[in-house]
C-alpha cells in the first residue's frame, strides 16, 4: 500500500473512490471508523496531517475520538491522501483483514462492524455495498434487539400492571375498612363532644359563682391590705424614733469612749516617754544589736554581678546563671522572643511563649530571683490573652515601643547596686542594659539551665 511515484493514487483506490454511499454511515460503523483514525492519527508527523487536525496532535487517542471525531471523519472522506495513510498504517496493524478485502473475501468470523469501518478506510472494490450490508445487518440487529427490548418491556408492564391491581385492590380494601373505623371513631367523638359541651355549660356556670366569691375576697382583701398598710405607718413612725434614739445614745457613747481613749493614750505616751529616759539614763544599747555582733572579726564581702562575671566560668556554663541568680535580690529580665527563636523557632508563637514562660516559672521556685519576661507588641492589634505563671512577670511593649527599649527601661528603672541579669543575644540590647549597670548573658545560656530544671 505504498504510495505511487509522483503523487498517483493507486488504481483500486481509484477505483474504491468511484463508489460512494447511497445513505448515511451506519452510527456504529462510523465510531468504529473515528476509532480507527483515533488510533493511526498518533503515528503521523505534523507535515502529514490535514490543517484542520493538526490542534489534535497532542491529544491522547481517547480525547481525539471524543473532541475531533467529526472534524476527523470529514477528512477521512474529503482527503484521500490523509486516507491512504490512515489505509496504511490500518493494513501494518491488522494485515490480515486488509488483505482479506483487497481480495474481496472478507473473513466470515470478523465482526461485521469491524470489516466494514476498515472497507470504509481501505475502499477496496465492493466497499460502499460491503458497509450498506453491514448498515442493514446493524439495522437490522438493532430492530430485533429493540424488539426484543420491547417485548421485554411490555412483560413488565403486565406484570406491574398486575401488581398495581392487587395493590389496587388491597389499598381499597384497607381504606375501606379506615373508612369504616373512621365512621364509628366520628361517632364516638360526637357522642364525647356532646358530653364535652354540657360539662362546659356546667364549668361556665362554676366560674360565674367563682367570680362573685372572688369579687366578695378581693373587697376583704382590700381592707384588710387598707388596714395593714395603716398599721405598716405606725411602725415605720415608731421605728424612726427608736432609729432617732439609738444614734443619740451611740453619739453620747463615742463622745465618752473618745474621752477614755485620750486619756489612755496620754497615759501611754508617758509610760513611753519615761522608759527613753530611763533606758538614756542606763546607756542600753539598742535592740537590734545581739551579743553575737560584739565579737569582732572579718565578715565576708558581698559579691557584686561584675565579680561573679570575673570568676573562671565560661559564658556558656549554666553555673554562673546559678551565680548570678544566687544573689541577694537578683532580678531576671528576659528579652522572650530572642530566647525562643533561638531555642526552638519552628514552633507557633503562642506554643514558644508557653515553653519558656514555664521553665522561668520551675527557675524561679527554685531559686527565688524575681523575673520579667518581655515580648514584643508593637505590632498586636489586641492584648494577648496570657495566664501569667506563677513568680514570672509578663510584660509585652507598647504600640510604637520595641521590646527592646521596654527591657532597657527596666534596666534603667533599677536602683544602683541591685544585681540585674538581662538575657539576650541582641548586641544593642546588652550593650544598653550594661550602660544601666546590668549583666547581659546570652539566651544560649538561660536555655541550657532550663534544660536542667
Amino acid at each position: 500500500m505504498e504510495q505511487p511515484a509522483g503523487g498517483a493514487e493507486p488504481a483500486d483506490t481509484a477505483e474504491g473512490a468511484a463508489e460512494s454511499l447511497d445513505r448515511p454511515l451506519p452510527e456504529s460503523v462510523r465510531r468504529k471508523v473515528v476509532a480507527l483514525v483515533s488510533d493511526a492519527f498518533g503515528g503521523l508527523t505534523v507535515g502529514e496531517l490535514p490543517a484542520q487536525l493538526r490542534q489534535y496532535a497532542r491529544f491522547t487517542p481517547t480525547r481525539r475520538a471524543k473532541f475531533a471525531g467529526n472534524a476527523m471523519a470529514a477528512a477521512l472522506e474529503s482527503d484521500a491522501v490523509f486516507r491512504r495513510r490512515i489505509g496504511e498504517r490500518l493494513g501494518r496493524s491488522q494485515p490480515e483483514l486488509a488483505a482479506a478485502l483487497e481480495s474481496g473475501a472478507p473473513p466470515a468470523a470478523a465482526d461485521p462492524v469491524d470489516v466494514a469501518a476498515a472497507a470504509y478506510v481501505l475502499r477496496p472494490a465492493g466497499w460502499a455495498k460491503l458497509v450498506a450490508a453491514v448498515g442493514e445487518e446493524v439495522q437490522r440487529a438493532d430492530a430485533e434487539r429493540a424488539d426484543e427490548e420491547t417485548r421485554h418491556e411490555l412483560a413488565r408492564l403486565r406484570e406491574e400492571l398486575a401488581h398495581s391491581r392487587d395493590r389496587t385492590r388491597a389499598e381499597t380494601e384497607r381504606l375501606r375498612t379506615e373508612l369504616e373505623a373512621a365512621r364509628k371513631e366520628t361517632d364516638s367523638l360526637q357522642r364525647k363532644l356532646r358530653s364535652a359541651l354540657n360539662e362546659v355549660k356546667r364549668g361556665e356556670a362554676a366560674l360565674r359563682k367563682a367570680g362573685a366569691e372572688t369579687e366578695t375576697v378581693r373587697g376583704e382583701a382590700a381592707a384588710q391590705v387598707s388596714a395593714a398598710e395603716s398599721e405598716s405607718r405606725r411602725l415605720k413612725a415608731r421605728l424612726a424614733e427608736v432609729e432617732t434614739a439609738l444614734e443619740t445614745s451611740r453619739r453620747a457613747a463615742r463622745e465618752g469612749r473618745s474621752v477614755e481613749d485620750m486619756r489612755l493614750r496620754l497615759l501611754l505616751d508617758t509610760v513611753l516617754d519615761a522608759a527613753q529616759g530611763l533606758r538614756r539614763e542606763l546607756a542600753l544599747p539598742p535592740s537590734s544589736v545581739r551579743p553575737a555582733d560584739s565579737v569582732d572579726a572579718v565578715e565576708p564581702g558581698r559579691m557584686s554581678p561584675k565579680d561573679i562575671a570575673a570568676r573562671a566560668l565560661s559564658e556558656t556554663d549554666p553555673a554562673l546563671l546559678d551565680q548570678l541568680l544566687a544573689l541577694p535580690q537578683a532580678h531576671l529580665i528576659v528579652d522572650g522572643y530572642n530566647v525562643t527563636k533561638t531555642g526552638y523557632p519552628q514552633m507557633p508563637l503562642e506554643k514558644q511563649r508557653l515553653r519558656l514562660l514555664g521553665g522561668l516559672s520551675a527557675l524561679a521556685a527554685r531559686t527565688g530571683a524575681e523575673m520579667t519576661c518581655v515580648f514584643d507588641g508593637a505590632e498586636l492589634a489586641a492584648p494577648v490573652l496570657l495566664a501569667p505563671p506563677r513568680g514570672v512577670r509578663v510584660l509585652f511593649s507598647k504600640a510604637g515601643v520595641t521590646a527592646d527599649e521596654l527591657i532597657r527601661q527596666l534596666a534603667r528603672a533599677e536602683p544602683p547596686g541591685r544585681p540585674v541579669v538581662v538575657v539576650s543575644t541582641d548586641r544593642e540590647v546588652a550593650d544598653g542594659v550594661a550602660k544601666a549597670g546590668a549583666r547581659p548573658v546570652a539566651s544560649a545560656l538561660l536555655l541550657k539551665r532550663l534544660s536542667r530544671v
